[in-house]
């Protein structure tokens, strides 16, 4: 064999190396999923689903994601890492809609493809699919709920979650959509945050109880709450304060304690999402997408209403 056609065979083997998709060192696919938080029952759920998916299509699947569900740095350091170690996809939850797109078009230059999954940016040009609820749909079945709980006259507390958090600013939009379209009802207050936590949120539940209750009348007549922190921690401020059969409370996610809320009636309805569903498919679709299957741009998992009326207890 010639010198020439060896190095031109060399050059081509290392052109095919480098465009062909990175694997772990068993030769499997690598894909790493980063959600939003780590902590709460609806994440665990999530990497659930995301795990199954890729076991089922022997696929590594890494899921790594930050403590605290506001740590912008840390989730930033986190999609860098993985640049960094060449992974061959990654699936993203991002945890504000415009800090973290720096880092996905990094991701995206390098040659890595992105899903985003559960929680979108503004700007998702160049990501490969949007994975989630449609949000802003959910917030409307928050707020027609809550409607028709309230009835035609009523006055209406919206706590929201955390700036920048596109999935739940949209149900927050959705649920105001649905609430404008009843004017009977006053929305006394849309513009307070409950923060990434229970306990945080608990405590801007109480304020908002105290700043509108007086003597025998909450002041209020329903509350929404868009997230599971922010729903557990309302939840515990309305038990606190003795109103769960003053002011109706609808929530948005499941875990134990709110479905026990359901049971005991301080949680007069939640939207819940398929968590499972979503970390299933968001890994599933980063998977064909590097198989070379095509795959649709937005893929809605869904959202149903459960109620006492609907509930049913989840470990039967």
């Amino acid at each position: 064999m010639s010198r020439i056609l060896s190095a031109t065979l060399l050059v081509a083997a290392i052109f095919a190396a480098a465009c062909s998709p990175k694997t772990a060192d068993d030769g499997k696919l690598t894909i790493a999923v980063i959600p939003v938080g780590t902590t709460h029952s609806f994440w665990k759920t999530v990497e659930a689903g995301a795990l199954k998916a890729g076991e089922e299509e022997g696929v590594e699947v890494i899921w790594k994601g930050a403590v605290r569900e506001d740590s912008r740095e840390e989730q930033i350091k986190i999609i860098e890492d993985f640049i960094a170690k060449g992974v061959d996809g990654i699936v993203l939850a991002p945890m504000d809609d415009v800090a973290i797109r720096r880092s996905v078009s990094e991701a995206i230059d390098e040659g890595i493809p992105v899903v985003l999954f559960g929680t979108g940016l503004q700007d998702e040009t160049g990501t490969v699919s949007f994975v989630a609820t449609d949000n802003f749909q959910a917030g409307r079945m928050a707020g027609e709920r809550l409607a028709e709980l309230v009835g035609e006259t009523g006055r209406i507390v919206l706590l929201r979650y955390s700036e920048g958090n596109a999935s739940t600013t949209q149900r927050e939009e959705g649920f105001l959509a649905a609430i404008a379209d009843h004017p009977g009802l006053t929305v006394l207050s849309s513009d307070q945050f409950a923060g990434v936590t229970a306990e945080t949120a608990q405590t801007k539940a109480e304020n908002l109880i105290g700043r509108f209750r007086s003597s025998d009348d909450p002041g209020f007549d329903g509350i929404f709450a868009p997230n599971e922190p922010s729903a557990f921690g309302t939840m515990r401020a309305i038990q606190d304060a003795g109103l769960a059969d003053q002011v109706h409370f609808v929530g948005f996610d499941s875990s134990d304690g709110l479905l026990a809320g359901i049971e005991d009636g301080s949680v007069k309805a939640l939207v819940v999402q398929d968590p499972h569903n979503i970390g299933y498919l968001g890994a599933l679709t980063m998977i064909k997408h590097l198989k070379g299957e095509d795959v649709e741009k937005r893929i809605d998992t869904g959202a149903t209403i459960t109620d006492a009326a609907s509930f049913i207890n989840p470990g039967e």
